[in-house]
């Protein structure tokens, strides 16, 4: 069903078919598919060029639908003109509508009264083998009557292709017979056409994971893409009989600006579609990373300091089809509401003056209701939650809400009343997620907080954020609510635990709300951020303490996870330091909760159990640190005395005495007993002494053990020192497919090193079989005995997404005074064979490895690694740093 009639203005692509030439070239014979072809391909170009010019698509699209028309008739004529048996030829889906992108297949219906005979059969063949000939990309059935009523009753998509076919050819008298047959007179009645395509359309969003903010979204499939257009044009034919969606505003199911919002809404994405079929010379309709820059680019979008162009046209991208799918959804509610509930004539159950209960649906009492009591925009939400029985807002008032957003302005957003409002909505105890949601998608969020509308449908253009930033903030405060909710309570016991702490949760969400907002402005989004959550607080009468809090979490909100990233936590002076900025319990409790829930609402690959114990772990150290007060740090030799009594009592229990623990010991330094837990010290001292017992000097010594705490599996290996030690290790767990999460490096006095690396799979699982883990750890003692043999780098290939995400390297580098080491951080583009190379770069250089931190943020690598020079101490001086560099980008980049 084409949205306008208006929309068909005349194109002058058909031009380019010179009706009498090809017509003479067909009547010649065998030399009519090459000029056909060549005439179809150059007329395809012209379209191309046409639209690369600055022509819009929506002209373009029916320009080539009556193109193609031109050449069917033309070939219809030639072939079948003459036929005896009545036939005619059809237009049938999306080219029945009068709509064809560039590269879209061309879909008709040979349609019979009476079952083929030989000759038209014959004559069918030659029509259709000539079509493919000459480069048309042609669906095509071939049925009579009784063969379309019986398919469309079996079949919805067959019926919804037949609702739009056009007559290109043929009787008319058989076209409309075809039309009686499958009328909802005889198959597919109203009510169960509607039911039939809505849950199709739920089946089709559950596809795309029930967003519209996909990374990579399909323009045409996608939820708030074209196909939601398509599914209220087919309603309102099958219901109507409507021809276009301006037919609708006459039945009053559309306003008329509804009406001009969806055909601006088509239009933008029919530029988006068209864009990507010319672009990719096929049928491409997922705007995948290939192409976003590319059509950014096209369409005129400039680099600014705030956004790249790409994002620029993301976020219109996003705002658009979410703007379509609201719509959609609110006119297939008046249709559910005219033919699933025509006949519940039940009165309304009121709830005050302005809202009453219809059918199970919220709705205002009189039309007037928002313009009398402009407050009501956000009663109605706070009504919803209070109400939980409610299914949700009947479409008319949605359609109210809409018309009304223009109320909220300063007077209102100034007005107490509707400050209470807003908290009250906050501190409910239910339905919470569910009403910002609403909001957000009903404009009243951003209406209602000006600084959240610069962030709806922002898309930050990389791999690590999955969602845009008004979608990932919702999904923050989704997070923290589950936190409260005992039937979640399963998923984050220790986060469960630690709210029932937090005396005012709401001070939680308005620091979630206002967390990202400052994305994309320019400067620090935290510091920026943080001033527009002062502000809010203040408008909002909060207390100067909850102002003071809410502003630190929005401006450390990043603060823990960096910490528990990227910095040495088994390190004292590190917990002590986190500890001071924190300050005291309360603020760790808030910022912890936060944290988990942002990381979470990142990224749905980006949380796992590893991360989840790194922050655990620091949360309980610097807990601990609180308790002990900030004047009192922890004293180095008293905690490695706590872990090493701890350990002792781990082994006595297996009968370990305290000689031969000492032995072992006697050649480890602090560091290592800082860096372990009592358990894996345990581990290691068993292992060791086993090994020492059958062979008097251990040549390599790997072991391998599930680590359930922190959801990966602990490689420990104890081999003496070698200069290439770290490079063959990483390079081996990378041949085997392994991810590296974290890494310690500790050597002995006696040139030993006890080396710890916890890993997964590539997938991100863990490794869980038995026959897998040994011989992972046959593979890497095999290696480590023979370190001649030089490992080969692997022949994986990148993901193709990270192509379009490279990144030049970056390496910094400082010093660590205390602990007598360089800390090294690379930034790069993440691959694989990532850190073998790393590797590869610290044996050129004599580099010795004594920590890593190792993490993956979408596709950006941001390693950590703390090393000395070969004489284990720092590096020294502005050479070695320069020549550190150098090796580590050539390995990097320049071989990329």
């Amino acid at each position: 069903m084409s949205p306008s009639s208006a929309a068909t203005a005349p194109g002058r692509a058909d031009a380019l078919l010179d009706e009498s030439q090809l017509s003479a070239a067909l009547a010649a014979g065998g030399g009519a598919v090459k000029p056909f072809r060549e005439a179809l391909k150059a007329s395809s170009e012209a379209l191309r060029q046409q639209f690369l010019a600055g022509t819009p698509a929506h002209t373009l699209v029916t320009a080539r639908a009556r193109l193609i028309d031109h050449a069917l008739t033309l070939v219809w004529t030639h072939f079948l003109g003459s036929a005896p048996a009545e036939i005619a030829l059809l237009a049938v889906g999306g080219y029945g509508r009068g709509e064809l992108h560039p590269c879209s297949d061309v879909d008709i219906m040979l349609l019979l009264r009476h079952a083929e005979d030989a000759d038209t059969g014959g004559r069918i063949e030659q029509f259709l083998t000539f079509l493919w000939d000459i480069g048309l990309e042609v669906g095509q059935s071939v049925r009579t009557l009784e063969d379309c009523e019986r398919e469309c009753a079996a079949d919805l998509t067959v019926a919804t292709n037949l609702m739009e076919a056009r007559l290109l050819a043929g009787p008319a008298a058989l076209y409309h017979a075809m039309r009686a047959r499958t009328g909802p007179e005889r198959v597919w009645p109203v009510r169960q056409f509607f039911e039939a395509k809505r849950q199709e359309q739920i089946r089709r969003y559950r596809k795309y994971h029930d967003t519209e903010y996909d990374l990579e979204p399909n323009v045409k499939e996608g939820p708030g893409g074209l196909r939601d257009l398509q599914m209220i044009g087919w309603v309102a034919k099958r219901h109507f009989g409507a021809n276009t969606l301006e037919d609708l505003v006459g039945h009053g199911f559309l306003t008329e600006r509804e009406y001009r919002d969806l055909l601006g809404y088509r239009d933008f994405l029919w530029q988006v579609r068209f864009g990507l079929h010319a672009i990719t010379g096929r049928r491409e309709d997922r705007l995948l990373f290939d192409h976003q820059r590319t059509l950014a680019k096209l369409f005129g979008y400039t680099e600014s300091v705030s956004a790249l162009a790409v994002e620029q046209f993301m976020q219109r991208y996003y705002r658009t089809i979410m703007e379509l799918s609201r719509l959609n959804g609110m006119l297939l509610q008046l249709f559910e509401e005219a033919i699933l509930l025509a006949d519940d004539d039940a009165p309304p159950q009121p709830l005050n003056r302005r809202f009453q209960v219809r059918k199970g649906y919220l709705e205002a009492t009189r039309p007037n209701v928002f313009l009398r009591y402009p407050l009501a925009l956000l009663e109605l939400f706070l009504l919803l939650q209070q109400h939980p029985e409610i299914k949700g807002v009947r479409a008319e008032t949605v359609r109210l809400v809409r018309d009304h957003r223009p109320l909220i302005d300063e007077r209102f957003r100034n007005d107490v009343r509707a400050k209470t409002l807003f908290m009250e909505i906050l501190r409910q105890p239910r339905c919470l997620t569910r009403q910002l949601r609403r909001m957000n998608q009903y404009g009243i969020l951003a209406a209602y907080l000006p600084e959240f509308a610069q962030i709806v449908g922002r898309m930050q253009h990389d791999l690590f954020h999955t969602y845009t930033v008004d979608q990932h903030t919702l999904f923050v405060v989704r997070n923290l609510r589950r936190f409260y909710l005992p039937k979640f309570e399963h998923e984050f016991p220790h986060c469960s635990e630690v709210c029932k702490r937090i005396p005012k949760p709401e001070l939680l969400y308005i620091a979630a709300l206002y967390h990202d907002i400052a994305k994309g402005r320019g400067g620090d989004h935290s510091v920026l951020g943080a001033e527009d959550a002062e502000a809010f607080c203040e408008r909002h009468g909060l207390s100067r303490f909850d102002t003071g809090l809410v502003k630190w979490l929005v401006r450390y909100h990043l603060l823990m996870s960096v910490t528990a990233q990227k910095k040495d936590i088994q390190d004292p002076e590190v917990i002590q330091t986190f500890a001071r900025q924190v300050g005291d319990q309360n603020r760790l409790d808030y910022l912890y909760l936060l944290t988990v829930a942002d990381i979470r609402a990142t990224n749905p690959s980006l949380w796992n159990t590893w991360r989840a114990s790194l922050l655990r772990e620091l949360f309980e150290a610097t807990r601990r640190a609180l308790l002990r007060g900030l004047g009192t740090p922890l004293d180095k030799e008293e905690c490695i005395r706590e872990i090493q009594s701890a350990a002792r009592a781990h082994l006595a229990r297996t009968g370990i005495d305290r000689t031969r623990i000492d032995a072992v010991w006697s050649g480890f330094g602090d560091d290592y007993f800082l860096r372990y837990s009592p358990d894996e010290i345990a581990w290691h001292t068993r292992a060791i002494l086993k090994k020492k017992e059958s062979t008097p000097l251990p040549p390599v010594l790997v072991l391998a053990r599930e680590d359930a705490a922190r959801g990966g599996t602990e490689l420990f290996i104890y081999a003496r020192d070698q200069k290439n030690l770290f490079a063959t290790i990483v390079a081996v767990l990378d041949q085997l497919g392994l991810t590296v999460l974290d890494a310690r490096i500790i050597t002995s006095h006696g040139d030993f090193t006890l080396d710890s690396f916890t890993v997964l799979e590539d997938s991100g699982a863990p490794i869980t079989d038995r026959p897998r883990i040994r011989a992972i750890t046959r593979t890497l003692r095999r290696y480590l005995q023979h370190p001649e043999q030089p490992v080969a780098l692997t022949s994986r290939r990148a993901p193709r997404v990270l192509k379009h995400f490279r990144i030049p390297t970056q390496v910094s580098v400082s010093d660590d005074v205390a602990n007598r080491r360089t800390v090294l951080q690379i930034i790069t583009w993440d691959r694989p064979g990532l850190l073998a190379r790393i590797g590869r770069a610290f044996v050129d250089c004599d580099i010795l490895v004594h920590n890593a931190k190792i993490a993956t943020l979408g596709e950006r690598a941001e390693d950590v690694f703390f090393i000395t020079d070969a004489e284990r101490q720092p590096l020294a001086g502005a050479e070695r740093y320069a020549a550190l560099c150098d090796a580590l980008r050539r390995h990097l980049d320049e071989q990329d």
